[in-house]
C-alpha cells in the first residue's frame, strides 16, 4: 500500500525544523519524502527471519599490521626538519586573534 505524506505533513516536518519551504518546494518534497516511506514499506517486507546479522555483504580482513609497541624516535631526530621550534617543541603561527584574549 503506498504511503502519502500530505502537504500539511511536509509543512509540520518543516516547522520543526525551522525550514523555510516555497510551495513548489513543499510539493516537491510531498513526493520525494512519500516515494521514500513506500521503499522503507517494501523493505519492511523482506523476510529475514533465520539470517546472520552482518556489517559487510562481503568477506573482510585487515590489511594493517598488527599494532606492536617500538621505542619513539629521538626528539632531536623528529625535530631535525621542524620549520620552527622553541625548545623540544614545534612551534606554529597564531590562528587565534588577540582581541580573543580579553574577552
Amino acid at each position: 500500500m503506498p504511503q502519502t505524506l500530505s502537504e500539511q505533513q511536509v509543512l509540520h516536518v518543516a516547522r520543526l525544523s525551522r525550514l523555510k519551504l516555497s510551495s513548489a518546494d513543499v510539493a516537491r518534497y510531498a513526493r520525494q519524502l512519500s516515494s521514500i516511506l513506500d521503499y522503507v514499506a517494501q523493505l519492511q517486507q523482506v523476510r529475514v527471519e533465520g539470517l546472520e546479522a552482518m556489517s559487510h555483504p562481503l568477506p573482510l580482513h585487515s590489511v594493517l599490521r598488527e599494532d606492536r609497541v617500538e621505542p619513539a624516535l629521538p626528539v632531536e631526530q623528529v625535530l631535525a626538519n621542524a620549520p620552527g621550534r622553541e625548545g623540544p617543541f614545534f612551534t606554529v603561527p597564531k590562528v587565534l586573534d588577540t582581541a580573543l584574549d580579553g574577552a
